[in-house]
C-alpha cells in the first residue's frame, strides 16, 4: 500500500531524501522543510514525479 517516494530540494533541484506514503489516503504532494547538504542550509523539499 506504501509507495517509496523521492524528495527534492525546491532552490538546487537536488534529490536528497527518499520515503514512502499512503497514496490511497495522501494522493497530493508531499512537501516538507528538510536539511539540503548541497545548499547548505534548511529548504523545502518537494515529492518528485
Amino acid at each position: 500500500m506504501r509507495e517509496l517516494v523521492i524528495l527534492a530540494c525546491n532552490e538546487c533541484k537536488n534529490r536528497n531524501y527518499s520515503t514512502t506514503k499512503n497514496k490511497r489516503s495522501h494522493p497530493d504532494r508531499l512537501e516538507h522543510k528538510k536539511y539540503c547538504r548541497f545548499c547548505g542550509k534548511h529548504t523545502k523539499h518537494k515529492e518528485t514525479r
